[in-house]
């Protein structure tokens, strides 16, 4: 299911190869984020020409709208979108604690109304897991409580509890094979091919910023016993040295021959150090919600298209940048136009430019650990980029 094909000499970094009912994924990987069944200003085939594997989706958005009837009655997630490579759920359990409103938590579930119109609804760790059967991903994740930072310890401990009871009751509701109703063909040049037939279920580790707490967390999940193992709860609000501090304490911590997914995290310096540390697997909203602000990511850093300084900049966004934004030969100051004027291509192409950039960076994060040369790679990126 998860082959190491590669690791660094000198770090723990590897490079990887994780089997899903839609696809092989091809490690460490960026997932970008499609929230709402679309990455935002994106279409899936500017997605894929980004070069992306797969993306994310949200478990909580997609319940309340368009809502699992109709994903069902469309052939699952995949086909409602028109995506044919892997798809990642998340639980949506950090979007219930934190959009939904008059929202209770119980050691059955969780009580909440609807941040859309009110209504009220409950979700169990069972119900979770369920829709997401429904949704047809190829990774699902179980219901989890995020804590926001500051918390204290007690109610840390006492959260850390409860998600990872939840976990266990997620991984009882997953083994239900009546929830297995509809078979997944991957196809490769045009013929079926062995694969997956399930998806895979991740544990996640919460445990705020206390290290022993997420010491105790990883020791239950493996103990559960999942496909891979995911860190939760960090970039919630945390000073940037603890995001790195919990981050990577808690993924040398992880079980080696499992995939290892650092949620929500984050800058290409938060993944290149992520890396170092054994992550495989990276989600974040940062490409696109940066695309829409007229902020581009280089290899020197990030670049704020609104300035003034790009008004009579006529280069693309980096010189050599294979995404469609830079070979079509779109401009710094065209864009920055474009981004003064509120037109939505100006985001739409800082956006493609951003997606991409995060995607390759993967892809030379990978050749570089199979090459033998990540730790002078990741030299010349902390170096370069400002």
């Amino acid at each position: 299911m998860f082959k190491i094909i590669a690791k660094d000499k000198s770090t723990k970094a590897r490079a990887g190869e994780l089997d899903t009912p839609h696809g092989v994924l091809k490690t460490p990987l960026f997932f970008p984020v499609a929230t709402q069944a679309s990455v935002k200003t994106l279409s899936n085939e500017d997605v894929k020409a980004c070069g992306s594997q797969a993306i994310l989706s949200n478990t909580y958005h997609l319940y309340l709208r368009p809502g699992i009837d109709i994903l069902k009655k469309a052939g699952g997630l995949h086909k409602f979108m028109g995506w044919d490579r892997p798809i990642l759920t998340d639980s949506g359990g950090y979007q219930v604690f934190s959009l939904a409103t008059l929202m209770k938590v119980k050691e059955e579930g969780v009580e909440f109304q609807s941040h859309l119109d009110g209504s009220k609804h409950f979700l169990s760790p069972e119900d979770v897991v369920e829709l997401q059967f429904g949704f047809g991903s190829d990774i699902i994740m179980p219901l989890d409580e995020c804590v926001h930072y500051p918390a204290e310890k007690d109610y840390a401990r006492s959260s850390l509890m409860l998600t990872t009871d939840w976990a266990e009751r997620s991984k009882v509701a997953f083994g239900d094979v009546s929830l297995w109703d509809t078979p997944q063909i991957r196809k490769q040049d045009g013929a079926e091919c062995p694969k997956v037939t399930r998806p895979l279920l991740f544990g996640i580790a919460q445990g705020a910023t206390y290290l022993d707490l997420r010491k105790e967390a990883v020791e239950r999940l493996v103990d559960i016993g999942f496909d891979g193992y995911a860190v939760g709860g960090v970039s919630v609000g945390e000073p940037d040295e603890l995001v790195g501090e919990v981050g990577n304490y808690t993924l040398e911590l992880l079980p080696e021959r499992f995939p290892h997914y650092l949620m929500g995290v984050g800058t290409p310096i938060d993944i290149i150090e992520a890396v170092s540390n054994g992550a495989d697997m990276f989600d974040c909203v940062m490409p696109t919600r940066n695309g829409r602000n007229g902020s581009a990511f280089t290899k020197k850093g990030k670049l704020v298209l609104r300035n003034a300084v790009h008004v009579d900049d006529f280069s693309v966004i980096e010189e050599g940048c294979g995404c469609l934004t830079c070979k079509g030969g779109y401009t710094r100051a065209y864009i920055r136009h474009l981004i003064g004027a509120h037109e939505i291509l100006g985001l739409r192409l800082v956006s493609l430019h951003n997606v991409y950039f995060y995607v390759k960076l993967m892809e030379d994060i990978r050749s570089a650990i199979i090459s033998g040369n990540f730790s002078n790679f990741k030299d010349g990126l902390l170096k370069n980029y400002k």
